[in-house]
């Protein structure tokens, strides 16, 4: 795919790529944030990866950055870079809407601790990217100002919730991005877009500034085109945080050095399991194939190969589906309509219970109401012990399948998720299939444990992306980046290029 809009070849560029000719002088931070924009304003018609672009703060950004490094002060690595930001972390200086109608124009006045950290490693926020309403979904078709659509196929879903900051990597839009992830919401949309995505260790990455869905399994994490650039992002965000009351106060895992280091191709020493449980009736025969051949690639590095069996593994999504919107029932009950956001039928004849009532109504979509009112049942009296109670039992089994099997090996593999991206539309009428496209992903965050997804071909019935997933203990990151990288760099080898260049070309405004 060659891109045709001017400053093609700089948007083609990742951002290790990008950060060296900036270093060495090569290219201007303005230049490549101006290339970038034009990309947005090229394609993102068609795309709709972003709620909101920041020309003129971006623009502003680039130029410090540029007297930054001028000056022999450039604060990071990936100072200059561009980046597009999940819209559900707080700006000050942009609305952050969580693709709400509830939060419409709302400018917080405060940065997210993630939002700070990038500012103050010099990286430029392009705008804010689309998402599910509130982080909930798993195709971006419940953001409230319209579905976004998967570059490699504009008819098909980008994955969820974060299928905008998926999607502007596809697209060229943006070399970096920001996702979070509750269920699956980085990994899931980094599988259907051949994109990479990881879910750091629960805790690892600040949550403050995060609007909260389910705060016991939340989490931000980066998304990029390759292995390196997510761990050069990955330690610009993360680190403990005192604002964050769950942040660990534990020196970050090396992640570059370990993306470094797997790159080199040897994966000699390091054992890896299967899991057992995710495979068989109900995953795409197409994505079976490429996982498998993507076992095969890490045998051939070195690497010792086993299946384990997690079995408490398959009650993760129904055990998800109580714990995720029982803590969101909580955590949405401060839209309130009384002190910021949206407010409805506010005419001085209603009572400040009517008023909630008709906001609440006017500014929430059907899944987010869906969820609120399951977990509101969940924990009502009566039914908290034999739903909610018994759904972190449940997760407390699962986190012990996890400690079993990382007895055994270092990380452990399955495919990201059971089928490749599907076409807008195909799932809507149907939640329980739409939640099916978290079924592998979900084990992790129950755990609190690290995962990513990278891509590993495509599907032969589709020809769409597939996503292997690896995880890792709590506070082993840097496992997945020494795998992730060393499989990326074998299947580049091996299929002549990376796979992102396959994207077809978008016709350019």
């Amino acid at each position: 795919m060659t891109s045709t809009d001017s400053g093609g070849s700089l948007t083609r560029l990742t951002a290790s790529e990008l950060a060296e000719k900036l270093q060495a002088g090569e290219v201007s931070s303005v230049e490549v944030t101006q290339a970038h924009l034009d990309r947005i304003a090229a394609v993102d018609r068609d795309v709709h990866a972003f709620l909101h672009v920041d020309t003129e703060g971006a623009l502003a950004a680039a130029r410090k950055a540029d007297e930054d490094r001028a000056a022999g002060e450039a604060p990071s690595p990936l100072a200059g870079v561009p980046l597009a930001l999940k819209d559900v972390l707080t700006t000050s200086d942009m609305p952050t809407t969580c693709g709400s109608k509830m939060l419409e124009g709302w400018v917080p006045p405060y940065d997210a601790t993630v939002t700070r950290k990038l500012r103050e490693a010099g990286v430029v926020v392009l705008g804010k990217t689309n998402m599910d309403e509130f982080a909930m979904g798993s195709s971006t078709e419940n953001s409230a100002y319209g579905p976004t659509r998967n570059p490699w196929d504009l008819e098909r879903i980008p994955g969820g919730s974060g299928g905008g900051s998926s999607a502007a990597l596809a697209a060229f839009e943006a070399p970096l991005a920001i996702g979070t992830d509750t269920g699956g919401s980085i990994r899931q949309p980094g599988a259907v877009t051949g994109t990479v995505g990881v879910k750091p260790t629960y805790g690892g990455v600040s949550r403050y500034g995060l609007v909260a869905f389910s705060s016991s399994l939340d989490q931000v994490g980066p998304c990029a085109r390759t292995v390196l650039d997510a761990a050069l992002l990955h330690e610009v965000i993360a680190g403990h945080d005192p604002m964050d009351s769950t942040s660990i106060d534990q020196p970050v895992p090396q992640v570059v050095a370990a993306a470094k280091q797997g790159a080199q191709g040897d994966l000699k020493g390091v054992r890896v399991g299967v899991v057992r449980e995710f495979s068989g009736e109900g995953y795409q025969p197409g994505v079976e194939r490429a996982f498998r051949a993507a076992v095969d690639q890490l045998v051939a590095l070195g690497a010792e190969v086993v299946e384990v069996s997690c079995p408490h593994f398959v009650y993760a999504l129904p055990a998800y589906y109580l714990i995720a919107p029982s803590e969101c029932s909580s955590n949405l009950a401060r839209f309130d309509a009384m002190r910021y956001g949206l407010r409805v039928g506010d005419d001085g004849s209603r009572s400040a219970e009517e008023v909630m009532s008709l906001t609440r109504e006017a500014g929430f979509g059907p899944e987010v109401k869906r969820r609120i009112m399951l977990g509101t049942y969940a924990l009502s009296a009566g039914y908290y012990d034999a739903y909610y109670g018994q759904a972190q039992k449940v997760r407390t089994l699962i986190t012990r399948d996890f400690d079993a099997a990382f007895e055994k090996v270092d990380v452990l593999v399955s495919p990201t998720t059971p089928t490749t991206a599907f076409k807008l539309g195909e799932k809507t009428d149907d939640p329980l299939a739409m939640y099916l496209s978290d079924l592998c992903t979900i084990p992790a965050n129950l755990a609190g444990n690290a995962a990513m997804s990278v891509p590993c071909g495509l599907a032969e019935e589709d020809g769409l992306p597939v996503g292997l997933q690896i995880m890792a203990p709590a506070m082993a990151d840097d496992r997945l980046y020494r795998v992730g990288a060393a499989y990326e760099a074998a299947r580049d080898a091996a299929q002549g290029g990376p796979l992102i260049d396959r994207v077809p070309q978008l016709e350019v405004a």
